[in-house]
């Protein structure tokens, strides 16, 4: 059973360069809600404006007009050091690119959201291993990103999104880079963490196929949601229709 509503958007315009002559309506009064525990994707093609959603749902933007409420704090009204600690302790990111640290192993990538949320070392270091071996990487701890495959690298980035224990994962195109193999093992990842762990995730996809394993699926088009429906959610280890 989903829960309140934790991430609602209602007529969210973003615009570039506004009042210039070059100005560029990226989202056109989009509406969103998504409730505590769902699993929920955005799906469309390059261009229809998904990481400009994606980086509004997450406040690391803010609309150019509309309302956006996060577990109860007005986004729109916060101020940069509020945004920061959301970002830092509600919200987890994945994305398609990693942004893992080059220089830092597996184990101080996963520690570095819990250092800037002033966790002791002892603890962040014991998490950081635990999360580790959650996500099929404790044998990994010591190795640098040049040294882990891009499967490896995105299981570390699902590990260091989950360091403060957030209640919402975004993930932007995390299978976007990978084979389809590794893709499967990412995903059947998020999946364990949604059931296992009720965590609310927000999959951004260009893939109709990911989507479909999800619980509902939106469709942007050129910065609106043409379409919701239900998907086949995925059930251990079985894709099973959602009965309403």
């Amino acid at each position: 059973m989903n829960g309140d509503v934790v991430i609602d958007l209602k007529k969210i315009y973003k615009r570039f360069y506004e009042g210039s002559p070059n100005e560029l309506e990226i989202l056109h009064g989009v509406d969103l809600t998504v409730r505590e525990g769902e699993f929920v994707s955005i799906v469309g093609a390059s261009g229809s404006g998904k990481s400009t959603l994606m980086n509004i749902i997450g406040a690391l933007d803010r609309p150019s007009d509309g309302s956006y409420t996060l577990g109860g704090t007005d986004i729109c009204a916060a101020a940069d050091n509020e945004l920061s600690h959301i970002r830092n302790k509600q919200i987890g990111f994945v994305f398609q690119t990693y942004n893992l640290i080059p220089r830092n192993t597996a184990l101080k990538n996963v520690e570095l959201p819990m250092m800037y949320a002033r966790l002791n070392p002892f603890a962040r270091k014991k998490r950081a291993k635990e999360l580790l071996e959650l996500v099929g990487m404790g044998d990994r701890i010591s190795h640098t990103p040049d040294e882990l495959s891009g499967g490896q690298k995105q299981r570390v980035a699902i590990a260091r999104a989950l360091a403060n224990d957030p209640s919402i994962i975004l993930a932007d195109e995390p299978t976007g880079a990978l084979d389809s193999r590794t893709g499967r093992l990412i995903m059947d990842l998020f999946h364990k963490l949604h059931e296992e762990k009720g965590i609310t995730i927000v999959l951004i996809t260009h893939s109709n196929e990911l989507a479909e394993e999800t619980e509902r699926v939106l469709t942007l088009m050129d910065g609106n949601i043409i379409s919701e429906r239900r998907g086949n959610a995925y059930v251990h280890g079985q894709y099973k229709t959602r009965v309403q």
